[in-house]
Order: structure tokens, then sequence, then C-alpha cells
């Protein structure tokens, strides 16, 4: 009976999580370009312009287009990973690629959230547990497309972590998860200053503060170390990669948000604390 239960909670959540990655490749593709597009008019009424008028950009309108040809993206063309594999990664219309990222994130996503059905059954702390897997999974690849860590998803995620965190969704007390939080700010804020002071310029961004106070506040602080070395060592080793491929961006900018993301799900998988994720 149990393990008909844990088949029937990977099942659904890894179709959930499918059209859950379709809707992520719209997030991670539009949220950095509206916040631009909302600096933009701030910018504008600060300094007593009107904002030119532009047609409505958000995550549901305008509807989906090929980036190559504009043409519009009919439901049926939109089907995670089916579409794209009927399709062969082309655009129906002008047969120009459809980037590989689309349907990794859709198969990603999936793969996240099944293995939540694994672990926790079909529980609220599962489905906690999913919204932290697609939050992560969007900032991460928002990090590395813009170096931007929407507060919009940043925040939210670290409330919850200490609302799971109180209602023994995460495996951590409340007293752990507020002070991880507190701690993961405040470890990457110092580092920010000490740097800048040493040597005049900026190594990160405020967003990396808020990301590792998120993942303090579902880990706890006794997780803030490993994730931090983990993180420091795999930015490390993409960096120099990158550097000797000339792949690095100008400016030789590596967004470490990416890295906090992957260290984050290492210690979720790799438990290396050995701390128990209780099922209320």
């Amino acid at each position: 009976m149990q393990s008909a239960l844990a088949e029937q909670a990977v099942v659904f959540l890894g179709l959930l999580g499918l059209l859950v990655g379709s809707f992520l490749n719209v997030v991670i593709y539009r949220l950095p370009k509206m916040m631009e597009r909302q600096w933009a008019a701030d910018g504008a009424q600060a300094s007593g312009q009107a904002a030119p008028p532009l047609e409505p950009f958000n995550l549901v309108v305008p509807r989906s287009t090929c980036p190559h040809c504009a043409a519009g993206i009919a439901w049926y063309d939109n089907i995670p990973l089916i579409s794209y594999s009927l399709l062969r990664g082309r655009c129906r219309h002008c047969q120009a690629s459809i980037g590989l990222r689309y349907p990794m994130v859709e198969l990603g996503t999936a793969l996240l959230f099944a293995f939540c059905g694994w672990r926790w059954g079909l529980g609220a702390a599962a489905m906690a547990w999913c919204a932290w897997m697609a939050g992560m999974l969007s900032l991460a690849l928002i990090d590395w497309d813009s170096t931007l860590l929407p507060d919009v998803i940043v925040l939210p995620l670290l409330w919850l972590g200490l609302i799971g965190a109180n209602l023994q969704w995460t495996g951590v007390s409340l007293e752990q998860a507020l002070w991880g939080a507190v701690a993961g700010y405040l470890s990457l804020w110092s580092v920010y200053w000490i740097f800048k002071i040493v040597t005049g310029k900026e190594g990160m961004g405020y967003g990396d503060f808020k990301l590792l106070a998120c993942l303090g506040a579902w880990f706890g602080w006794q997780a803030l170390v490993p994730i931090i070395l983990m993180s420091s060592v795999m930015g490390a080793v993409v960096g120099m990669v990158l550097k000797l491929k000339q792949g690095l961006r100008e400016g030789g900018v590596l967004p470490f948000g990416p890295f906090l993301v992957s260290a984050g799900l290492a210690c979720l998988f790799a438990n290396p604390l050995g701390f128990t994720l209780r099922v209320p």
C-alpha cells in the first residue's frame, strides 16, 4: 500500500513538474526583462520625464512567439517535451533551431518534483519543497543569464522556509532556520564589505546575501558552512575552465547564485549533516 502511494506521488508530481517547468521557461526569460522595463520607467519618472508607452509585457501577455520569425506558438506546439520531440527541436514555421534548454528545464523540473514525491509523498511538505525546487531552478538560470536574483522569488522562498520550519516540513527547528537566515545574510554581507574596502570593487550582489539567507532558512545554520564551501569550490572550478576557454563574459563576471543553488541541492540530496527531514 505504501509502495503504491509512493509511486502515485512520484508520477503525479513528475507530471506536475513538466507543466511547472514549461512555465518556468517563461519566468526565466521574461522576468529579467520585466524588471528592466520597470527600472527604465522608474528612472524616467525620477528624472521628470514621461515614460514611453510600451506594449503590455508580463508572464501572461504577449503570447509566446518564435524568437527568429516572431510567429505565434500554438498550444499544441507548447506541450512539455512532446512538442519539442515531434518538431525535432525546430520551429514549425521557419525551421529555426529551438534551444535545448527549454526541454531540459521541463525535464529537470519533472525529475526534481518526482524526487519530492518519492521523499515526502503527497503532503504539504512535498508541495513546499516543490516550490523550493522551482524557485531555485529559476533563480539559478536567471542569475546565469542576467546576474539578477529577483526579490520576487527569493524573499517568498525565505519566508516559506521559516514557515516550513515552524510547521516541521523541513527537518530543522524554527530557531535553526531563523539563525540560518540571519547568519546566511550576514556572512556574505561581511565578505562583500571586506572585499570592497580592500579592493574598492564589488565582488558580489546583494541578491547573493538574500539567497544564502534563504538557504539558511530551509536547511538551518548548521548547513551554511558546507553550502559556502561547495559553492565556492564549484565556482572556482567553473571560473577557471571558462577563463581558459575565454568563456567569461565582459568584465570577468561570474554569477555566484547558480553555485549556491547547486550546493543547496547537493546538501538536500546527500544530506551530509544527517538531520531528519520529517513529514507532518
